[in-house]
């Protein structure tokens, strides 16, 4: 009898833990999403790029053409976003986390009136959606990979034939 209830007792409490493991990482996803998503409110719809600066991780990765690497790069990288637009309107239709991953589907309003990578104002206006994969890894930003239509992009500011 005191080994059955030993093995209850054992089974009972590697339950709880199990439990208790599958909670702390839900919230910790939860959490994930939160901060990821009010770091993109800031950034994009407050113009504020300065909180990349706590946001990113030092060694922080943009999977671009070319990869950007370096949270300096990173963040130089999405001021060209803030120069570029005004009337910036980023909204985050959906996001789900699982582990140290965060996926996001968004949608990107503005109007080109400054100078973006390169490109001189054309005062068009553009209306994206996409989707981003990130790590968040200790609270900060590791890695990220954006997916969005770019022709449809680059023919919204006009610069490609329909």
């Amino acid at each position: 009898m005191k080994k059955m209830s030993l093995s209850i007792f054992m089974f009972t409490a590697l339950l709880a833990s199990s439990f208790s493991v599958q909670a702390q990482k839900k919230d910790q996803a939860n959490s994930n999403v939160k901060f990821y998503n009010h770091v993109w409110d800031v950034v994009l719809n407050e113009g504020r790029v300065n909180i990349l600066d706590t946001a990113y991780a030092e060694s922080a990765m943009l999977h671009t053409t070319p990869a950007t690497m370096g949270k300096a790069n990173c963040i130089a990288y999405y001021a060209n976003y803030i120069a570029g637009f005004s009337n910036r309107q980023f909204t985050v239709r959906e996001s789900i986390a699982q582990g140290n991953k965060v996926v996001k589907y968004w949608q990107f309003k503005g109007k080109h009136t400054g100078n973006f990578f390169g490109i001189p104002a054309t005062n068009k206006e553009v209306d994206v959606i996409g989707c981003t994969i990130a790590t968040v890894v200790n609270g900060k930003i590791t890695e990220e990979q954006d997916f969005m239509d770019n022709l449809e992009f680059f023919r919204q500011l006009g610069l490609m034939a329909r």
